[in-house]
């Protein structure tokens, strides 16, 4: 196992004494504590349900912050369902984009929505 770590992480372990102890020692340098865990993701949360475009940003460029945020909230144990990211996204579309939004709103089945997501990655 310590062949695999670089210089950074040899030095956080090189005390442990058994795989126990420089797994809890790599997973506190790397997540933080469960509490540290638990208020990266209440923030990451905040952040998501307070996401919006910003007047001057592109559906690709908001996509991206988007994607990357909610990716963290994966890493961190966290995860959303495809039907729920869909939602978040049609909300903070632009009003140019209303036409579309009301389609996709007004679609019978979501799970095709999310799927057709899934599969192109927007």
């Amino acid at each position: 196992m310590y062949y695999g770590l670089g210089p950074d992480e040899h030095t956080r372990i090189s005390k442990c004494e058994s795989v126990k102890d420089i797994w809890d020692a790599l997973q506190v340098a790397h997540e933080g504590t469960s509490q540290v865990k638990q208020s990266r993701i209440e923030l990451l949360m905040r952040k998501y349900e307070l996401f919006e475009m910003g007047d001057k940003e592109t559906v690709m460029e908001i996509y991206i912050c988007f994607t990357h945020s909610t990716n963290e909230l994966k890493s961190l144990g966290k995860s959303l369902t495809t039907e729920e990211l869909v939602r978040k996204i049609v909300r903070f579309l632009p009003h140019t984009w209303d036409a579309k939004v009301t389609v996709i709103q007004e679609a019978k089945d979501m799970n095709k929505i999310t799927a057709y997501w899934q599969s192109s990655n927007l």
